[in-house]
């Protein structure tokens, strides 16, 4: 992997650059789509391509769950398996460590929604119900057949290689939004010796990245940062929690962005609502996976220049209108609303592959549209 910085903004910390995989090169900044078990949900191979969309990742945990690496390797890797055309990236199974833990527990995501203060802050020494936390890695067990697993850095860099992505990410823990800082403390010492070890165990030529904690404390991110920034990494995620507002996950980011060399690309992990993207890439980020796009389509919500349609209310039956008269995807110039109310009502699977596919187009433009405004000076 490549990494060059073309242009740098004299109004932000925004810069554009090429990253350049064995698979293709991404212009950055750049939305990286979520194709969790191998594919973006409802699309294929060549439908991806048609959206914009110049890289995505992987879950390595899933992948591991089923169909398993040995599959997948012995496919000829995930391009081959999945038939894909542009660079690839898997993540460490890291998140999982949250999702299927604290983050189950209590019922949360590391976006705080709301008043969290009803829940029990996650004390140092705890553990979640369902999965243990050591030193090592993670014992968890499988939500598809319950047996056992265990997940730890070796594993993680083991199970990604098998799977052969261009780019990996070193296996982590992300912490409740809800942990308290002695508990926040203990888990960045972890994160930073599985970093250690991830290094140590890699043998392939995929880029690695190492990953960025600390949750909400300036003084822990600003450590992690400085840590993970000395180690030998290809580049750098920034993981965990961002705060429940735009102020402090901006903020946030300042703090990491800072203390990162300036020569290797930042991937945001986990964060890109459409308002969040001009936020983020003004701060410094390259790159930023978000299942905002896709997720919201499953829900019939499609992203439009007059803003969220809800395109299961009954008003769309009586529109005949494209879903955006400005957007130039395949979706827009060759459906109508009507016809698109009908199919989620409906029930239909097509309504939710249209909305897809136009979300992802969607958002891959105004990233686009902010690369043009980094290009001329505006931002």
């Amino acid at each position: 992997m490549e990494f060059k910085i073309l242009r740098k903004s004299k109004k932000s910390n925004a810069r554009l650059g090429l990253l350049k995989t064995k698979h293709g090169v991404v212009k950055t900044p750049s939305l990286v789509s979520v194709a969790t078990q191998g594919i973006i949900k409802t699309l294929d191979s060549r439908e991806i391509l048609e959206t914009g969309s110049q890289i995505s990742i992987c879950n390595t945990f899933h992948l591991h769950l089923k169909p398993g690496e040995d599959i997948v390797q012995e496919s000829g890797g995930l391009h081959k398996f999945m038939n894909h055309f542009t660079p690839l990236m898997t993540d460490s199974g890291g998140f999982q460590v949250f999702s299927l833990g604290f983050g189950r527990d209590q019922n949360i995501s590391k976006v705080l929604k709301g008043n969290p203060g009803h829940i029990e802050i996650v004390r140092k020494g705890q553990q979640p119900r369902s999965l243990k936390i050591g030193q090592d890695g993670v014992h968890f067990r499988s939500p598809v057949d319950g047996r056992k697993l265990f997940l730890g850095p070796r594993e993680s860099i083991r199970i990604q290689e098998k799977l052969g992505a261009d780019i990996i990410f070193a296996f982590d823990e992300c912490p409740s939004p809800l942990a308290s800082k002695e508990y926040v403390e203990k888990s960045l010492e972890r994160t930073h010796s599985w970093a250690e070890s991830c290094l140590r165990a890699k043998k392939s030529k995929q880029a690695l990245f190492g990953i960025v904690q600390g949750g909400r404390y300036k003084d822990l991110r600003q450590k992690s940062a400085r840590f993970i920034s000395k180690l030998p990494f290809d580049g750098f995620g920034i993981g965990g929690e961002f705060g429940s507002n735009k102020g402090d996950m901006q903020k946030m980011i300042k703090w990491v962005i800072k203390e990162l060399p300036e020569e290797k690309p930042r991937h945001l992990l986990g964060i890109g609502y459409l308002e969040d993207l001009r936020i983020i890439i003004k701060e410094g980020v390259d790159l930023f996976d978000c299942t905002v796009p896709t997720h919201y389509a499953r829900h019939g919500i499609a992203f439009t220049s007059e803003g969220k349609l809800n395109m299961s209310q009954i008003r769309f039956l009586k529109e005949r209108t494209p879903l955006d008269g400005k957007c130039g995807c395949y979706v827009c110039k060759s459906y109508k609303r009507n016809y698109i109310c009908h199919l989620i009502k409906a029930k239909e699977i097509t309504g939710l592959k249209l909305l897809t596919f136009h979300n992802l187009y969607f958002f891959n433009k105004a990233v686009e549209k902010i690369r043009q405004e980094i290009k001329s000076g505006k931002i």
